[in-house]
Parts: structure tokens; C-alpha cells; sequence
């Protein structure tokens, strides 16, 4: 059997197997285009998952602060009462804690909650919030326990 070569020169044959400058350059855009679409979907979502995770965050501290109250016949006191919710405080009498499995965490931006009691907007209670995004208590992205649902 005898194998019949290609006329065309190797170098020829060899280059028609490739994608072409262009070939790869549409490409390229499309996928620009795409994600040019797409990306801005999700970074929205981004930011309502981190408010999600904190009203859920909040809504877990305010289980074991109730838990809490519930022990020692009042809320922790001061600004620091989320610590006697992992940490005994001196004063507190039947205290069945700790109310939390771990350590207080952060919000999801990476501020510390901000609780008082009594608070300025619960004053038979307490205030707990997260700051939000922008980093700054007392605006329209914080996150706080006497908000109605969104």
C-alpha cells in the first residue's frame, strides 16, 4: 500500500490545524461582553448576603441575650454586654452561660456590633446594630434591632 503524500508544503499543512489572531480575538470579546453582563449581578448579591448574615447574626445575639435575661433578670449592662455573654461578669447571679458557642464575631465587614443597654431606641431592652458597609453608625445601611424587616 503506498501513502499519497499532500502536494501542499509541511509548513502549510501544519498551520491549517490552529486558530486564527482573529478566531482568538472574538473570542476573547465575547467573553468580555459576557462578563461584562454577568459580574454585576453578583456583586450585589455580595452585599445582600453580608446584610442577610448580619440581621441573622443580630437575631442569634438576641436569642442568648434574652436567654440571658431570662437567668439573671436583666440584660447585660453597658456597652461591653456582649462580652458577659461568653465571660461571667462579677455581678451577674445565675448566670448559666456561656450564651454563645464561640467568641463574639464581628459584623460581616469587619466592625464590632454595637450594643447598649438600655438602649436609646429600646429603652426597656437594649440596642444592637452593625454599622453596615460604610463603616459609620447612624446612617441608612446600618443594620439594627428596631428596624422593620426589609
Amino acid at each position: 500500500m503506498t501513502l499519497i503524500r499532500s502536494t501542499l508544503p509541511r509548513a502549510r499543512r501544519a498551520s491549517r490545524g490552529g486558530f486564527t489572531l482573529i478566531e482568538l480575538l472574538l473570542v476573547l470579546v465575547i467573553l468580555g461582553i459576557l462578563a461584562a453582563i454577568v459580574v454585576p449581578k453578583f456583586s450585589g448579591r455580595t452585599e445582600q448576603a453580608r446584610q442577610t448574615a448580619a440581621v441573622s447574626q443580630i437575631a442569634t445575639f438576641g436569642t442568648a441575650l434574652d436567654a440571658f435575661e431570662v437567668d439573671t433578670g436583666h440584660y447585660p449592662r453597658g456597652r461591653n454586654g456582649l462580652l458577659e455573654l461568653v465571660q461571667q461578669p462579677r455581678d451577674a447571679q445565675n448566670w448559666k452561660g456561656p450564651y454563645m458557642k464561640n467568641d463574639i464575631p464581628n459584623d460581616p465587614w469587619g466592625s464590632p456590633y454595637v450594643y447598649e443597654c438600655p438602649g436609646k431606641n429600646n429603652p426597656s431592652s437594649y440596642d444592637l446594630m452593625s454599622v453596615g458597609p460604610d463603616l459609620r453608625a447612624g446612617t441608612e445601611d446600618d443594620v439594627a434591632n428596631w428596624q422593620s424587616k426589609r
